[in-house]
């Protein structure tokens, strides 16, 4: 009975994570698709973090109103700078680097992620690396990987795998968007730069969780500094009123699943997946996101594959998988280390471990 009861468990938790991937890579098409028909890269954020914040904000205020600290200036300070890095330069990145790329590379590139925010956590003395061990080498290795990858897919595109037909290229025109919208180096660039601030919001985010806990507000905080962020930009780059009004269904959807699945459903899916299976387990399945918008982005916007795209998807995949290893391996070996402190040390040790533990995966794509 046990056994069962187990085994529906994990199917459990592997369905949920396969739907987490499946929201995400729909976020990609979905977002693609928006900028094809016409949403405004600045208007399109917008309205995504706004409906974000009116799903989020009951919730977090009913929710944690007994375990929320007090705000000061300095947490709202950091908060801004959160949102700056998490929010603004990181959907901003994000949304032009899929206007000239594709989504399946804006997935790929994502899985350098984890990598970036190793390199980032050593650099500033966050996370230490232990050459001399197999897992600070895995790590390192794990790095050098998708930074390699990142790179090849950068300034090398390639032929393309799959010759589609011409005439059902020119007839999905409108899904699949201009020719001219496409500029490989140009989308990879931005797209790194998506990468280098979700790394950035993950590494600065750890401090700010352990003065205020309240994950759901902070969460509410962030986006309501980036709602703001986002229209100061829109104020010099998006005055043209047209620009603001929704002219189809096509636009309520793309806008309704950005702002409600994307930054909703996935927030709290993705909350439940890591405290069932950990932030590893999570980390594990990113690469089937990006199996998933490359089937999807053929399918529906008729999106070329080329084998520069998969030779550093590949290595970036390899780089995560590394990274991962590396860091369950240094957990197994510091939990044994650990067996042999007090147990006063050892629960102080694991109230550190939890803290850190759902800071390891974005709750923002």
């Amino acid at each position: 009975m046990r056994a069962g009861v187990y085994v529906s468990g994990k199917m459990k938790l592997l369905i949920a994570v396969l739907v987490l991937q499946l929201c995400f890579a729909g976020f990609h098409i979905v977002s693609r698709v928006a900028l094809n028909i016409g949403v405004s890269k600045v208007v399109y954020p917008v309205y995504r973090n706004l409906l974000a914040l009116v799903l989020l904000a009951p919730f977090a205020y009913f929710y944690e109103k007994k375990e929320r600290p007090p705000i000061t200036f300095s947490l709202l300070v950091q908060f801004f700078f959160l949102a700056l890095v998490g929010i603004t330069a990181n959907q901003g990145f994000y949304i032009l680097g899929l206007y000239y790329a594709t989504p399946a590379f804006a997935s790929a590139m994502q899985n350098s992620v984890p990598a970036i925010t190793f390199l980032m956590a050593s650099a500033l003395r966050l996370e230490k690396v232990n050459i001399a061990r197999r897992d600070g080498l895995a790590k390192v290795i794990g790095t050098l990987a998708s930074v390699g990858g990142a790179t090849v897919i950068t300034l090398y595109k390639g032929p393309p795998l799959v010759h589609q037909d011409a005439s059902v290229i020119n007839h999905e025109d409108m899904l699949s968007g201009s020719p001219k919208m496409l500029n490989w180096t140009w989308g990879c660039i931005y797209l790194l730069g998506h990468c280098l601030s979700w790394a950035g919001w993950m590494v600065f985010q750890a401090p700010v969780v352990k003065k205020y806990p309240a994950k759901l507000s902070l969460t509410s905080f962030t986006c309501f500094f980036g709602l703001i962020q986002f229209m100061v930009i829109a104020a010099f780059f998006e005055r043209d009123p047209m620009k603001w009004k929704i002219k189809s269904g096509e636009e309520i959807f793309t806008i309704l699943y950005a702002g409600i699945v994307s930054s909703g459903i996935v927030l709290s899916l993705q909350t439940w997946c890591i405290q069932k299976g950990g932030p590893v387990f999570v980390a594990i399945f990113q690469p089937v996101q990006t199996v998933l918008v490359a089937i999807m982005a053929f399918a529906i916007l008729h999106d070329q594959l080329y084998l520069g795209g998969l030779l550093g998807a590949m290595l970036i995949m390899m780089g995560l998988y590394s990274v991962l290893w590396g860091k369950t391996e240094e957990q197994r070996i510091e939990a044994g280390q650990d067996e042999k402190e007090s147990p006063l040390t050892k629960h102080l040790l694991d109230d550190d471990a939890k803290i850190q533990e759902y800071t390891t995966v974005s709750d923002i794509p």
